[in-house]
C-alpha cells in the first residue's frame, strides 16, 4: 500500500459507507477495572471528533482497541466499513496512530526518520526520499529535515510523529492527547496541522484532556468518565443542555471562599465549581432570580465580591456538571 498522493489530494469518502468508524457496547477489563463500559459511538468521514475525559477515563484503551493493539471484552466495532473483530488486518490499513510519545530514532535526522519509515513500508528509495520531503514541507519542517530529531523542540517532535504516521494516507487518523506537554505556541502549531488534515478528507478521532482543545478543534464531542459515554453533541449543544444561567463570583477575600462555596451550595442547591487558580465560583444559577438570591445572600453574610456574571457555561463547567469533579482530577483505572 504506497500511496504517496499529497495531502490535498486524499480523499477518504466511499460510496454507501457513511460513518468511518462505528462502535456498539464496546467494554474492556483490567482485572477488575472496567476500563471501558459499554461505549456506543459513531463517527462521520472526514470529521475531527473528540474523545474528552481524565486521566484514567478510558480515553486511551478505546484508541487502542480500534487501533486493533488490544482486543475487546465485549461489543463491536467497524473502521472504513471494515469490522474489528473479523477483519482486523484490513483496520491496520486503513488507519494510523499516533500516540502520547513520539515514536522516533532521535539520533536520526528528520528526513532520515521519514526515509527509514517510507522503506519498511515498501516504498522505493526515490519514492521514499519524495515522500518524506512531501511531509516535511506540508509539516513545516524542511528547515530542520538534517537535524537530528534530539534537537528538536516539543512542537516540532509532535509534527514529525504526526507527519510519521502519515507515510501512508489513512482513512481515518487516531491522536492521543496530540499536544500534551506542549507550549501554547507549538499547541496552535499542532492544531492547525489537524485542521488542514481533516481539511484534506482524514477522518481524525482525537482524545484529549484539553477543554479548550476539544473546543476549537472537534464538529462533535463525546465526554468519558469512567468507562462510560455521558455525554455527546457539539460543543454549544453541550454547553446548552447544562443551560445559559451560571452564576461567575469572585470573591475580594479568597480566605473566605469555603463560606462562599457553602452558601452557594445552600441557596441555589447545586455544586459550585472553583476556577483553576480558586479565585471564582461557577455555579448554575438556572434564573436571574435565584442568582439574586444567592448574592443577597453572599453580601447578608459580609462576603465582598470583587465580580460576578451570569453567562453561558465553559466547556469545562460542562465537564463539572456532567461528572462533578474537574478535569484536574484522576479517577481510578488505567492511565488515560
Amino acid at each position: 500500500m504506497n500511496d504517496s498522493r499529497p495531502m490535498g489530494a486524499i480523499s477518504a469518502v466511499r460510496e454507501g459507507q457513511p460513518f468511518a468508524i462505528s462502535v456498539r457496547g464496546l467494554a474492556k477489563r483490567f482485572g477488575d477495572v472496567k476500563a471501558l463500559d459499554g461505549i456506543d459511538l459513531d463517527v462521520p468521514r472526514g470529521m475531527i471528533f473528540a474523545i474528552l475525559g481524565p486521566n484514567g477515563a478510558g480515553k486511551t484503551t478505546l484508541i487502542r482497541l480500534l487501533a486493533t493493539l488490544a482486543r475487546p471484552d465485549d461489543g463491536s466495532a467497524s473502521v472504513m466499513g471494515h469490522d474489528l473483530i473479523s477483519d482486523p488486518q484490513a483496520v491496520r490499513g486503513a488507519i494510523a496512530l499516533t500516540g502520547q510519545f513520539a515514536s522516533l530514532d532521535e539520533d536520526l535526522t528528520g528526513r532520515e526518520n521519514l526515509i527509514m519509515l517510507a522503506r519498511l513500508w515498501g516504498f522505493s528509495g526515490r519514492a521514499a526520499k519524495a515522500r518524506a520531503d512531501e511531509l516535511l514541507l506540508a509539516f513545516e519542517l524542511s528547515d530542520a529535515a538534517k537535524k537530528q530529531v534530539k534537537s528538536y523542540s516539543g512542537g516540532m517532535r509532535r509534527r514529525l510523529d504526526i507527519a510519521a504516521s502519515l507515510i501512508v494516507t489513512p482513512g481515518v487518523l487516531f491522536l492521543d492527547e496530540p499536544t500534551t506537554g506542549l507550549d501554547p505556541k507549538a499547541r496552535q502549531g499542532v492544531w492547525k496541522m489537524i485542521r488542514a488534515l481533516a481539511q484534506s478528507g482524514v477522518t481524525i478521532l482525537l482524545t484529549t484532556q484539553y477543554l479548550e482543545e476539544a473546543d476549537q478543534l472537534a464538529a462533535r464531542i463525546a465526554v468519558i468518565d469512567r468507562g462510560r459515554k455521558i455525554a455527546e453533541g457539539t460543543s454549544r449543544e453541550l454547553k446548552s443542555a447544562i443551560g445559559s444561567g451560571f452564576l461567575h463570583v469572585a470573591l475580594a477575600d479568597n480566605e473566605r471562599l469555603d463560606e462562599g462555596e457553602t452558601i452557594l451550595e445552600r441557596v441555589l442547591d447545586a455544586s459550585v465549581q472553583r476556577s483553576a487558580e480558586g479565585a471564582q465560583l461557577s455555579v448554575v444559577a438556572g434564573s436571574p432570580k435565584a442568582a439574586n438570591e444567592a448574592l443577597a445572600a453572599l453580601i447578608a453574610a459580609g462576603i465582598e465580591l470583587s465580580d460576578f456574571s451570569m453567562g453561558s457555561p465553559s466547556l469545562d463547567e460542562v465537564f463539572f456538571a456532567l461528572t462533578g469533579q474537574p478535569m484536574e482530577e484522576d479517577t481510578e483505572g488505567e492511565a488515560s
